[in-house]
């Protein structure tokens, strides 16, 4: 359909019929050129507008707060699970990196002391690092979805990782 090309549809989720709810489709995401389609539509009409759902985009903003100004703004759910969801694996990541220079510190501790390095795992078999790392998919999921694996390693995750637990549950 698109090409790889980006469109903007503005749609209204009232009407009654799928004819009925596609109000514009602009060729490009520029606010300008978006705006210059919406101003075409009455302004009595564009004032009665009560509530628009958009993105974070700042030219998004844009076009409603211009072509729109009495609208309530709604960002739509799936950016804001987007967010939600980066920064649970920013957290992870985080402890991610610290599990990885506990592990070299304590290479380096056993290396000194002339002793073999072994890394301590968890009951599922897990090192810490291998515990960060395979939590990735798991934190992309609803806990109802996970696996057994999935449930065990996300028990263990959680208990050693209070906050990406906290974070994971907004």
């Amino acid at each position: 359909l698109s090409g790889g090309e980006l469109y903007t549809f503005v749609t209204n989720r009232e009407a009654r019929t799928r004819e009925q709810s596609l109000v514009a489709v602009v060729a490009g995401t520029k606010a300008e050129d978006v705006i210059a389609v919406l101003k075409r539509i009455d302004e009595e009409r564009r004032y009665a507008v009560e509530e628009v759902t958009l993105d974070l985009s700042d030219p998004m903003r844009k076009i409603v707060r211009t072509a729109f100004p009495k609208a309530s703004r709604v960002i739509d759910r799936f950016h804001i699970q987007k967010l939600a969801c980066e920064a649970v694996q920013e957290l992870r990541v985080k402890h991610r990196w610290d599990a990885i220079q506990l592990a070299n510190d304590e290479m380096e501790e056993a290396r000194q002391k002339d002793k073999e390095y072994i890394p301590y795992r968890f009951p599922n078999g897990d090192t810490r690092k291998e515990l960060l790392i395979r939590s990735r998919y798991l934190l992309f999921k609803s806990a109802d979805k996970w696996t057994d694996r999935q449930k065990q390693r996300a028990a263990i995750l959680f208990e050693e990782y209070p906050d990406i637990q906290t974070a994971y549950g907004l």
